[in-house]
């Protein structure tokens, strides 16, 4: 079993724990480095994050990395028909240009 599968079945079964992810969690949840998250983090891209506690731990929501997953899948448009240049209807020329 992966470690996200692993995740995300803790999580369904109502495990607090499995709610909040650390950085190292978060990480590994979506195939990344720690540092890569912290670099997005630093540079305000990525998934959301916020600090609890009174150390101020970054942390990440399980759910909201999955919404910000289905983003990503969305944007990119080797996975949204609809953004593929591919599928765009062709364009006609201005006459302007044409005549110039």
């Amino acid at each position: 079993m992966s470690a996200r599968s692993s995740l995300a079945a803790t999580a369904s079964s109502g495990a607090k724990s499995a709610t909040f992810l650390t950085v190292k969690d978060a990480a590994e949840y979506l195939g990344l480095s720690p540092h890569t998250l912290y670099v997005w983090r630093h540079r305000r891209q990525g998934p959301p994050s916020f600090r609890m506690g009174p150390r101020g731990r970054v942390m990440y929501r399980l759910e909201v990395l999955d919404a910000w997953v289905r983003e990503q899948e969305h944007a990119d448009s080797r996975s949204n028909p609809a953004l593929n240049p591919f599928n765009a209807p062709p364009q006609e020329r201005s006459s302007r240009l044409l005549s110039a």
